[in-house]
C-alpha cells in the first residue's frame, strides 16, 4: 500500500493510492497514520479495506508528510563509500549516528525555507523508513519485521550552521521544513529489495544525485538491529539511511549551493517523487 496524509497543513486527513493511482481518503475507516496508529496495527487494517468503497480525493490535493506524531529522526551519516569520499571522511567502520528534529519534517511539495542567515544551503535525497514495531535489542533476522514502510526524505542541511558552528550535525540538519518526506508512506510488501533501489536527484533541472540503495555499506536490516543496541526504536520513529554522492558540498572544482528560487526534484523507484522549491523564511527575526 501507498499511504498517504491530505489536505491543508496541520489539517491533513489519512489516505491511501489505489492500484489505479487514484488517491482515496481514510478518514471515516482511521483516525490517522501517526505513532499511535502504527503501534494499535493500523496498516492491517486499513490492508483489508475496499479501495474501490472509500471516496476518491481530487489528484491536485496537496500532500502532507504521509507519517506525523514522529518522536525522533535518526539518520546515518557517511553510508555510501563514494558519498564519504567525496567529503574527504574516511568510510566509516560503524554506522555514524545524529539526530534530525521532528519539528524539521514537511511535505513532499512544501517549500524549503533558507535561513536568514544561510549561505550553504545543501541537498541530500536518502532512502528512509518509518519503525512500526518497538525495536530494543532486536536480532539481525527478525529486523526487517520492525519496519511499516519506506518513503522519500530529503536530507536538507545547512553546511555552514553543520561544520562551521561548532558541535554536533544536528543543528545544520534541523531547521524547519529541512526533513521534507513523503510522497506515500510504502508498506514493505510493495518493496521487494529495499538494498537495491534507484535514487537521484535534480535541482533546476539537472541531475546531481543518481545512484542505487544497493552500494549502502550498512543495509536496512542491519541499521534496525544495530540502532536498537544503542535505543529504543519506537512506532513512528524515522530512520533515514544516507544520501548517494552527487551533494552539493562535494561538487569540484567549487561546491554548489541551493539558493532562492531554486527548485529540487528527487525520487525513489516505487517510492515517488518529491519536487521542492526554496524560499526565503518571511516569518524569521
Amino acid at each position: 500500500m501507498k499511504l498517504i496524509r491530505h489536505g491543508k497543513k496541520g489539517r491533513e486527513l489519512p489516505g491511501l493510492v489505489d492500484r489505479d493511482g487514484r488517491l482515496r481518503d481514510l478518514s471515516q475507516s482511521i483516525d490517522d497514520i501517526d505513532a499511535r496508529s502504527l503501534g494499535d496495527g493500523v496498516i492491517d487494517r486499513i490492508a483489508v479495506l475496499d479501495s474501490d468503497k472509500l471516496p476518491e480525493i481530487d489528484p491536485e490535493t496537496r500532500l502532507g508528510p504521509p507519517l506525523v506524531g514522529v518522536g525522533k529522526v535518526v539518520c546515518i551519516g557517511l553510508n555510501y563509500s563514494d558519498h564519504a569520499e567525496e567529503a574527504g571522511m574516511p568510510i566509516p567502520s560503524e554506522p555514524v549516528v545524529f539526530m534530525k528534529a521532528p519539528t524539521a519534517i514537511s511535505g513532499p511539495r512544501d517549500p524549503v525555507l533558507y535561513p536568514p542567515d544561510a549561505s550553504k544551503l545543501d541537498w541530500e535525497v536518502e532512502l528512509a523508513f518509518a519503525i512500526g514495531k518497538t525495536a530494543r535489542h532486536v536480532a539481525a533476522e527478525d529486523a526487517m519485521g520492525h519496519i511499516a514502510g519506506y518513503m522519500v526524505l530529503n536530507d536538507v542541511s545547512e553546511r555552514g550552521y553543520q561544520l562551521d558552528r561548532g558541535g554536533q550535525w544536528t543543528k545544520g540538519k534541523s531547521y524547519d521544513s529541512f526533513c521534507p518526506i513523503g510522497p506515500w508512506l510504502v508498506t514493505p510488501d510493495e518493496i521487494s529489495s529495499p538494498n537495491d533501489l534507484p535514487i537521484w536527484l535534480e535541482v533546476n533541472g539537472r541531475r546531481f544525485q543518481d545512484g542505487n540503495t544497493a552500494t549502502m555499506i550498512f543495509d536496512v536490516g542491519y541499521l534496525v538491529a544495530y540502532l536498537s543496541r544503542f535505543m529504543t526504536l519506537l512506532p513512528g520513529d524515522i530512520v533515514t539511511t544516507g544520501t548517494p554522492p552527487g551533494v552539493g558540498l562535494g561538487v569540484r572544482p567549487e561546491p554548489v549551493f541551493l539558493n532562492i528560487g531554486d527548485q529540487m526534484r528527487l525520487g525513489i523507484d516505487g517510492l515517488g517523487e518529491q519536487l521542492l522549491q526554496v524560499v526565503a523564511d518571511g516569518h524569521a527575526p
